[in-house]
């Protein structure tokens, strides 16, 4: 594939913003061939707060990425999440024109099935197919050539509010990129770490970000519901730079290097140096302490998620149990922690299905990174959204509603 056809997920995320260059080779493989990552400190629960030093941890990010790859990058797929995101299912109906179903009837129960009332500070990103229903058979997932007179389709429709969607694009407009498409971190991380039994059986996937924790249910191969709760392991940090009385990078160093979301697997004999605020001397605190804190967040965490799953009435459908992903969820005691919680088994999610440098990517922190090239490659062509992601044309639709609200008002 040639180096300007190299495809480029940007995960721009509360704690850090990555870049992963991915191209596919001769046998039709995904190859990842560049990875770039910097701090990221303009993002505040998924949303952005500062766009000018976002733009820098961007810049950052891609120019480390091209130069492991070698290659310019001009173009990217970018994740979105955040409390922001709202979805929900939708349905569609059309007769089949010449009884045998074409490539346009699917287009049109597709369309039939995403025209719902939709505020005007809010767009569609995604309208995800489940299944399709010919004359009451219902399981179908191609329908394109069969026979009937009735198409019905289930959907899968995704949310976001316009102004945050806006903000991601124009951040990565301003660091020299074009934006092809938002996709939502969970159904990206999805592409990386499940795999068709798991979807199949019915399963539920947690990505733990820095500022929220975001979630995806599948069942019989489709996606059935998506959510976020708004707590992630910044809130892990905070509790730790509060309760320790640490700055708030000591208390992340003290979390990554100590921490255990269970308690009792620590011995509070093991101590650990914890740096004090300024004018201050360090001082030496057990380990068991330090997980003290980190213990009661994480099962905050993983009961939200619980009680969300509960609320959507999908909590029995999940046979292939639940995986846990995200940079957090590399701390000790995760797993075990969410099994408590769920009484289901725990798996550690981690990208797979890929090539290259696989060993600098394949850890839950680049879920969401690797996930985004792979539903480029998967995806490319296929317009899930209905626009493209020029800042102008993105907003093109929204502006017109605007303006046609506010005419027949003033």
């Amino acid at each position: 594939m040639p180096k300007q056809d190299v495809l480029v997920g940007l995960d721009i995320g509360t704690t850090k913003i990555c870049a992963i260059v991915g191209e596919v080779d001769e046998n039709n493989e995904l190859k990842i061939i560049g990875i770039g990552s910097h701090p990221s400190r303009g993002l505040k629960k998924g949303v952005v707060t500062n766009i000018e030093t976002t733009v820098g941890s961007i810049s950052k990010a891609i120019e480390e990425a091209e130069l492991m790859a070698g290659c310019e990058i001009t173009r990217v797929y970018t994740g979105i999440a955040g409390n922001h995101i709202k979805s929900f299912n939708s349905t569609g109906v059309v007769a089949v024109k010449d009884r045998e179903v074409t490539q346009e009837d699917i287009e049109r129960v597709i369309d039939a099935a995403k025209a719902v009332a939709v505020p005007m500070d809010r767009e569609i990103i995604h309208v995800i197919p489940q299944e399709y229903i010919i004359d009451e058979q219902d399981g179908i997932t191609e329908p394109l050539g069969m026979c009937g007179v009735r198409l019905e389709s289930k959907v899968h429709i995704v949310t976001a509010a316009v102004s945050s969607a806006q903000n991601i694009i124009k951040c990565a407009n301003k660091a020299g990129l074009s934006v092809s498409d938002l996709v939502l971190q969970p159904i990206a991380s999805a592409e990386a770490v499940l795999n068709s039994d798991e979807k199949e059986l019915g399963c539920l996937l947690i990505d733990v970000g820095g500022g929220t924790s975001d979630f995806a249910i599948f069942s019989g191969g489709a996606l059935i519901h998506t959510g976020s709760v708004a707590v992630g392991g910044d809130h892990i940090t905070n509790d730790i730079a509060v309760g320790l009385r640490t700055p708030q990078h000591e208390a992340e160093k003290l979390k990554v290097a100590h921490g255990s979301a269970i308690a009792s697997m620590v011995s509070p004999e093991d101590l650990i140096e914890v740096p004090s605020l300024a004018g201050h001397k360090a001082r030496s605190v057990s380990k068991h302490l330090l997980s003290e804190i980190i213990e009661p967040r994480v099962e905050e965490i993983f009961t939200l998620v619980r009680n969300e799953v509960a609320e959507s009435g999908y909590e029995n459908l999940l046979a292939g149990g639940v995986i846990i992903t995200g940079g957090s969820c590399l701390m000790p005691g995760m797993i075990e922690m969410a099994e408590f919680v769920f009484e289901m088994p725990i798996k550690l999610g981690v990208p797979q299905g890929i090539s290259g440098v696989k060993d600098a990517v394949s850890s839950p922190k680049y879920a969401t990174g690797v996930g985004l090239v792979q539903y480029w490659a998967k995806n490319e062509g296929i317009r899930h959204s209905g626009y493209m992601r020029g800042e102008n044309e993105f907003f093109e639709s929204v502006r017109a509603r605007f303006s046609d609200f506010f005419g027949r008002w003033f």
